[in-house]
């Protein structure tokens, strides 16, 4: 054992934990290592890690025992009750200035409440978002920390140095005090189910409408991350279509079972968009499409008793559809991408964070899995206003959007003919549609409202509250509204 000589240490030797382990050592730190079951160390130690600046450790008191001052403990532990037993372990062994550092998936308000926490100790919490994967945590990850200043400039020679570099740039910058780091990554996570559920319908209208199989797939996929869709998830689709599976001979895609799992993110990003009511309707769209996909059993069952569109052959210019699909599906990242920037805003002025978020697009440009081209074009956005409320109203993407407009309406509404599910690029079609309206039928909502519970509406002709008695007791109309002082609370019925 060598004591108090390693530059940062990590407990929780999954593949997450083990990659960001070798990624310090690849970049010149030495690194203790700890795991809760301790065969799991030692075959890291005997293996990966082997001749390496790693050192392994059997008991949290060595663990501790072998860091530098101000000492760097990071967690990459299951997120939950396995990240407060831990801290619970190794808080009592630092010291004031200490750093702990917890890079899992874990819920900001959770990151809040340990900050809070330890907040009297004198030792420091940050909660880091860590996004990019195995092959990111290995080769350069986009990193999210959040904590207090203090403790960012302890721990940033290490994480800008590990993380996934940009034009020169680490993709890894303070995003703000206590729970701002794992907070920008539930949003994050949220766009990235957004991201992934729009290339999912862009496939299956390709394929049910334009009946491609996986060979031409992969080559629409590949043309299209040429362009302005060039992303990380564009990629890898165009990849997983070439791969064969070896037990049958077929596409591998073909094998698989369309039942999707979720590990909460994408949930939590909709919890904090209703309480902050902003609207991020493609990723709810998203997270929705995962629970309908998870229910196999039942959608095999209602297959054969629900009536099926009337099977039609596609007769338009197949090259210029495929084209419509593709501005349908940049168009509604731009929409997706919208909604997940405006969420991060809310939070900000919700939390008092001051999120920078040319900053956040910039992070998010390399190492993670929404890593994409067009994301340099959000940070250009918010160079020209950093106050910019929605990005649609950027230049950039006013012209975008206005050039896809006429594609992006031709593949939903081909798709609806086709009987083929397309969600998210439904959602975000209808967001767009709401927001570029001046006026919106919400006028009979408040009518209805008033109704049935005296919830009072506002006027285009002049100021003031108002509130109509609806009916008389004979049931006929009184036209004369009552001006009211103030909005009627609550009434029974809503």
């Amino acid at each position: 054992m060598i004591w108090n000589q390693c530059d940062i240490g990590l407990i929780g030797l999954a593949v997450m934990g083990e990659n960001l382990v070798l990624n310090m050592d690849s970049k010149g730190f030495s690194v203790a290592v700890f795991n809760r079951t301790t065969e799991v160390t030692d075959k890291f130690a005997a293996g990966r890690a082997k001749d390496k600046k790693i050192t392994p450790t059997r008991t949290i008191e060595e663990f501790v025992g072998a860091l530098t001052r101000p000492r760097k403990a990071m967690i990459m532990v299951k997120a939950g009750a396995p990240v407060d037993a831990v801290i619970q372990q190794i808080a009592p062994l630092l010291e004031k200035g200490d750093v702990i550092i917890d890079g899992g998936n874990s819920l900001f308000t959770d990151t809040q409440r340990r900050g809070k926490e330890l907040e009297g100790t004198g030792i420091h919490f940050v909660g880091m978002g860590v996004s990019g994967g195995e092959e990111g945590a290995l080769k350069g990850p986009s990193l999210m920390p959040g904590g207090s200043r203090e403790s960012w400039e302890v721990i940033a020679p290490i994480f800008r140095k590990i993380a996934a570099q940009v034009d020169g740039e680490p993709c890894c910058r303070y995003m703000g005090p206590n729970g701002a780091g794992h907070y920008v990554k539930m949003v994050h996570n949220g766009i990235e189910y957004g991201d992934i559920q729009l290339i999912c319908e862009a496939y299956a209208i390709l394929k049910d409408i334009l009946e491609m199989q996986a060979p031409e797939l992969a080559d629409v996929f590949a043309e299209w991350n040429k362009g302005e869709l060039d992303s990380y998830l564009i990629e890898i689709t165009s990849q997983i279509f070439r791969k064969i599976d070896p037990d049958t001979g077929k596409p591998l895609v073909d094998m698989i079972l369309d039942k999707a799992g979720q590990k909460g993110t994408g949930i939590w990003t909709l919890q904090s968009a209703i309480r902050q009511s902003v609207v991020i309707s493609t990723i709810n769209a998203a997270v929705e499409a995962r629970v309908v996909s998870s229910r196999k059993e039942e959608r095999v069952a209602a297959s054969k008793i629900l009536p099926q569109p009337r099977a039609r052959k596609f007769k338009g210019n197949r090259a210029r559809f495929v084209d419509a699909i593709r501005d349908a599906l940049y168009a509604s990242k731009i929409v997706s991408y919208t909604q997940g920037m405006e969420l991060l805003r809310s939070g900000s002025t919700e939390y008092k964070w001051n999120l920078n978020l040319s900053d956040i697009a910039t992070i998010w440009r390399g190492g993670c899995i929404i890593r994409a081209k067009f994301l340099n074009r959000i940070v250009e956005a918010y160079q020209r206003d950093a106050a910019l409320h929605n990005l649609l109203l950027d230049r950039y993407f006013t012209r975008i959007i206005k050039k896809a407009q006429r594609n992006w309406r031709v593949a939903v509404s081909t798709a609806i003919k086709h009987g083929v599910t397309v969600p998210a690029f439904s959602a975000s079609l209808a967001y767009f549609d709401s927001y570029r309206q001046a006026r919106l039928p919400a006028n009979l909502l408040q009518a209805q409202r008033d109704f049935f519970g005296a919830h009072t509406y506002e006027r285009i002709d002049k100021p003031g509250v108002f509130h109509t008695e609806w009916i008389e007791s004979d049931r006929k109309p009184i036209e004369k509204a009552t001006q009211a002082k103030e909005p009627a609370q609550h009434h029974a019925g809503e």
